[in-house]
């Protein structure tokens, strides 16, 4: 009997299978705003167990990226109750990623009177695309003060409040691949001296902060979070003490109870591999659900199930360009190549469109 396919559960809920769909920016969401074909998108592969949705602002301020969403205007709770309810319909549970982009941003994809925040005044390297000017530099954010800290945090709240008014199982911290919550983790882009910044108790304390309070607002049992130990997108060194920090930051969340965490490992992407040594670290220290992701195809997701590296297995771009992924792989037969040149275009092609078998 195979593992992958078979049910299963996370904290109060029962899946379907052992696969979760992972979040993917899509920028589909013209205005910010989730629409019925993001619906159609979502509920064409609620055949997962769980699905984690894209990166969804809890913040005017967090949206980096053109046509991402947010979950901070009732325009954009009531957009996302179509997406939950299409989904639920298929048996499938959803979370939403929380990604408040931080400095990954341009003020050209911001509304108006939302700043770019980060916990320093560094800027990333690299390029931004703007639908108004194509690609721009990053822009150098402005240091949140504490006032900032503490409404930022508030804003998460909101926003955790707002999925379950929405129709979602729980939310996903969005704290990997260069986001704000990592930009506080990590030394280059933490140059702090207050409270917030230094030790690792202090880089790590925005992160628990946060998680703490949304734990306290929608309970332990709806929260996840996403890590990127070894993760170098969006301008992140690889630095002497990284597995020491993201060690304690397993001991930390764990103390704390929230429901999974869910480790990126994008080597298959080019990035440096994350050595299994982190992954057993996490494995051993956090007693919640791990879910691992990363370049997994239906054979290795099954050998790392049965080999108890992990609970769940997280799997993008199959996802993304089969809809119905849990039919192919149990029946073995061959899958679509993603086309990335449609990642993030408007409109259905590269989106809605991909085949599903006859």
């Amino acid at each position: 009997m195979s593992m992958l396919f078979s049910k299963t559960t996370l904290g109060p809920l029962s899946l379907q299978n052992h696969l979760v769909m992972a979040p993917m920016t899509r920028s589909r969401a013209t205005g910010n705003i989730p629409n019925t074909l993001m619906a159609e998108y979502y509920a064409q592969r609620a055949t997962a167990g769980l699905i984690i949705t894209e990166g969804t602002s809890p913040s005017p301020n967090g949206l980096g990226y053109p046509r991402i969403p947010g979950i901070f205007s009732p325009a954009q709770v009531e957009g996302w109750k179509r997406i939950t309810e299409a989904v639920h319909a298929k048996g499938a549970k959803i979370f939403v990623q929380l990604m408040h982009c931080g400095r990954i941003a341009h003020s050209l994809n911001l509304p108006a009177g939302a700043r770019v925040l980060a916990p320093s005044a560094v800027a990333a390297a690299g390029e931004m695309f703007t639908d108004a000017e194509g690609m721009r530099p990053h822009p150098v954010p402005l240091a949140m003060t504490g006032a900032d800290i503490r409404f930022t945090m508030e804003e998460f709240v909101q926003a955790s409040k707002n999925a379950v008014k929405a129709g979602f199982d729980g939310i996903e911290l969005h704290s990997a691949n260069g986001y704000l919550l990592e930009q506080f983790i990590r030394p280059n882009t933490n140059r702090r001296t207050d409270r917030y910044g230094g030790t690792i108790e202090n880089r790590a304390r925005f992160m628990m902060v946060v998680a703490e309070a949304v734990m306290g607002a929608i309970g332990k049992e709806r929260v996840g979070i996403r890590l990127s130990p070894f993760g170098v997108f969006n301008d992140m060194p690889l630095y002497d003490a990284m597995t020491a920090d993201y060690t304690y930051l397993a001991e930390q969340l764990d103390a704390c109870g929230l429901v999974y965490i869910h480790l990126v490992d994008h080597s298959a992407m080019g990035a440096p591999p994350v050595p299994d040594a982190i992954k057993t670290a996490f494995r051993k220290q956090f007693k919640g659900t791990l879910i691992l992701s990363g370049g997994y195809d239906a054979g290795r997701a099954e050998n790392d199930l049965s080999a108890g590296k992990c609970d769940l297995i997280a799997v993008g771009r199959p996802f993304l360009a089969n809809p119905d992924l849990v039919e192919r792989w149990k029946a073995g037969a061959a899958v679509n190549t993603p086309d990335m040149a449609t990642f993030y275009t408007p409109g259905p092609h590269g989106y809605t469109d991909y085949p599903a078998l006859k």
